[in-house]
């Protein structure tokens, strides 16, 4: 019985992988990767010829059975793009039944973007709540934002260049004008991360072209008047709140532990909303 490796890959500088990487890379029967040919590019650099097959969102139900037959004669190694595997890829159904079969599964630790991003903000690391990408819809974008809103936790976000300045003004319009770090570029030529409030970091954005994959590092809610709820943000809780059966009353009381706003204002806004 194989284990299956979890092996992390640079996100940028090649020197990023690790010695037990390359050896685990060299001696498994088999490479599933998210892209091979970037995957290829990898393993050329460093001389490797371990046979390579892909594993992706649109092929991964199809190639359960070859990776589980290969992991029944010897090890294989899972690899992404760029970063962990199984963090917002398709690892976790490869995980799931490697486990299920029986095979043992192991992590090789290593570079990660959101894990890089925040130790590098400037932000709370000791609590930090990671989502992946916003959702593409605006409204749906906004409901997402609005969900966590309240939390006291660091949050990460992913963001592609081209919804980067429309999703920073959701942001400021839900959270407030909290401080943030946008990452891009890391341990690469051109590694940048952009500090400051959120409104100064989409100023920055909107005069500067955004490039690359983004890792977005916002401050969490916190219990200052400075943090106190933007009313859109109170406002479309409130929707959710109703939509989910909850009465006014009942809403205002939940509401006022978490926004920073008063019971009697909240139930004013409430009413209205029914209105």
């Amino acid at each position: 019985m194989g284990t299956l490796y979890l092996v992390a890959t640079p996100i940028g500088n090649l020197e990023d992988l690790s010695p037990r990487a390359l050896r685990l890379l060299r001696q498994a029967r088999l490479i599933a990767a998210e892209d091979t040919r970037h995957t290829r590019a990898l393993l050329t650099h460093f001389d490797i010829h371990t046979p390579l097959t892909s594993y992706f969102e649109h092929n991964k139900l199809s190639k359960l059975d070859r990776i589980l037959d290969e992991l029944s004669q010897g090890d294989v190694v899972l690899v992404s793009d760029a970063g962990m595997p199984g963090i917002n890829d398709p690892g976790y159904e490869l995980v799931k039944a490697a486990l299920e079969a029986g095979h043992a599964v192991s992590p090789v630790p290593g570079p990660s973007a959101p894990i890089a991003a925040l130790a590098a903000s400037g932000l709370p690391t000791d609590k930090f709540l990671y989502l992946g990408y916003l959702p593409r819809k605006p409204g749906e974008r906004q409901e997402a934002i609005t969900q966590v809103a309240h939390l006291p936790y660091t949050l990460l976000f992913l963001e592609t260049p081209h919804r980067l300045v429309e999703s920073l003004k959701d942001l400021e319009t839900l959270l407030g004008d909290r401080p943030m770090c946008a990452a891009r570029e890391i341990s690469k030529l051109h590694e940048q991360f952009v500090r400051g409030r959120i409104s100064q970091v989409r100023a920055h954005f909107t005069e500067t072209e955004p490039r690359g994959e983004f890792v977005l590092v916002i401050g969490g809610s916190s219990s200052d008047s400075e943090n106190v709820w933007a009313r859109e943000t109170l406002l479309a809780t409130i929707q959710n709140e109703k939509k989910a059966g909850k009465k006014a009353r009942e809403i205002a009381t939940t509401l006022a532990a978490r926004s920073g706003w008063s019971k009697r204002e909240i139930y004013a806004l409430t009413l209205e909303a029914i209105e």
